[in-house]
């Protein structure tokens, strides 16, 4: 009797969560209500069977409890019973897969006017591509993959040319525009999704899927990688916004074509050093920094990362937070070098300066211990430290310890790291939490002191004006 009591109690108490709870499916915003309707069809079928089998059981345990001198019967078939129960659960079965069916036949037609986008995954980030004036993608794949050609776009293909590249996790669309988005990975299995869109796809290493979808509200919403993909999966994250027409038009004309990404421009480096005299007062002749003055070490670092740090600083990304009164500093540096030939001078003039690595400053730490913390650096930094241009993560090794800890700091109180269009400082506000206390942090620095500085693997002076600057 008291089981049956306590299965009885487990229904009731199901039911009642069910209805009480705060986790409902986010609101739509997209054309895909079918699939809202598929999974309420599924969930009312097998709420169904979930009262009806427990109902049974909590009666048969109070039916045929043990009383008196009765002994159970034994009755191996029922064909009676046996036909009820395979009709019954035939039409739940078909009641679930039909609108299933439906609707991923409606998925894989896409409209003949929907607007084409790629959606390019690699650990661990989200880069987007648009076909250009041909309305045509060029052709694509992982082994053209460069640093100087990282989407991996087929150079020989014209129909590439003018397709426009996205280095931003930020996708913009147009507002009630149906949308096919191709899917491709440069590594690992990947997954596209969208909840508020309804619809999901893997992203297959050597292979191109796709899905499609109209957005059928304006608003921000996150882009998740719904496929363990590595070390840092959960930090591969992105952000659809859906806008007006004309607001999708002008963000779409900031970004470069890919003819335009792989034009070489010269850099005057007379020009350049002219421009560092402003620099040299904090960061010394040698680029190799002062601590007493809160200057890093640039001659260690790749001129993409400097770029996209001095863009950060102009455009309100870094160096914002009341508190960062360095950062502050760095903001009215930075828009010295504002137009696009002062910068390339600049960043060319400091790359041709020798690098010197920094001496240890700080005390403590065991560098034995750090090199386990440092097991989760390693998929972006490298094993040396060395940096890799490809996943936008700059050199470690040679950089003053003092700078890499007032940095970290900063990700872990959310001085850097918390603007939504810092893609890679957000990824390192979730890093951060790795470290967890003061001991391990000192560790960490102990051990990238230990590593010598390697060739750096990033990305050289880019001309592209794109969003890795």
């Amino acid at each position: 009797m008291v089981i049956a009591l306590i299965i009885l109690g487990l229904v009731v108490v199901t039911i009642v969560f069910h209805l009480l709870s705060p986790w409902w499916l986010t609101p739509i915003a997209s054309n895909w209500q079918a699939i809202d309707t598929t999974i309420e069809i599924s969930f009312w079928v097998t709420g169904a069977v979930f009262i009806a089998v427990n109902l049974f059981l909590a009666w048969v345990v109070w039916r045929y409890r043990k009383h008196g001198n009765n002994k159970a019967h034994y009755e191996p078939e029922n064909k009676s019973l046996e036909s009820w129960l395979t009709i019954i659960t035939t039409i739940g079965v078909v009641a679930m897969l039909t609108p299933g069916l439906i609707a991923w036949g409606k998925i894989i037609h896409a409209p003949d006017d929907a607007q084409v986008v790629e959606a390019i995954g690699q650990q661990w980030q989200w880069t987007f591509r648009f076909p250009g004036e041909d309305n045509q993608l060029g052709g694509a794949d992982a082994r053209f993959v460069t640093p100087e050609n990282p989407f991996g776009l087929d150079p020989d293909d014209p129909e590439g040319q003018d397709d426009i590249l996205v280095n931003s996790q930020r996708l913009h669309l147009p507002l009630n525009q149906p949308i096919k988005l191709y899917l491709r990975s440069n590594d690992v299995l990947h997954n596209f999704a969208v909840p508020q869109f309804r619809v999901k796809m893997d992203l297959v290493p050597g292979t191109e899927t796709y899905q499609w979808f109209e957005p059928t509200r304006e608003g921000e919403f996150d882009i998740l990688c719904e496929e363990l993909c590595g070390l840092a999966h959960y930090t591969m994250r992105g952000m659809v916004v859906v806008e007006s027409q004309e607001n999708f038009a002008q963000w779409l004309s900031e970004y470069p074509t890919f003819a335009e990404t792989q034009i070489e421009k010269t850099a005057d480096l007379a020009a350049g050093k002219k421009l560092y005299g402003n620099c040299a007062a904090c960061h010394g002749a040698d680029a190799a920094g002062n601590e007493m003055l809160n200057a890093p070490n640039l001659s260690i670092l790749s001129a993409d990362y400097m770029a996209r740090q001095l863009r950060y600083y102009r455009d309100g990304i870094r160096g914002a937070h009341p508190q960062d009164n360095i950062g502050k500093q760095m903001v009215s540096m930075a828009g010295i070098v504002s137009k696009p030939e002062d910068e390339r001078n600049l960043l060319a003039y400091i790359q041709s300066l020798p690098a010197i690595a920094s001496a240890p400053t700080r005390e403590g730490g065991n560098a034995k211990a750090g090199a386990a913390v440092y097991d989760v650096c390693v998929a972006c930094h490298g094993a040396e430290a060395q940096g890799k241009g490809l996943l936008s993560a700059p050199r470690l090794a040679g950089q003053a310890d003092w700078y890499l800890y007032r940095q970290l700091k900063h990700y872990s109180m959310g001085w850097r790291g918390t603007h939504p269009k810092d893609q890679f400082g957000t990824q390192m506000r979730f890093m951060t939490q790795t470290i967890q206390n003061p001991e391990r942090l000192d560790d960490l620095l102990a051990y990238i002191a230990t590593l010598a500085p390697q060739a750096s693997t990033e990305l050289s002076v880019s001309s592209t004006g794109d969003d890795r600057l």
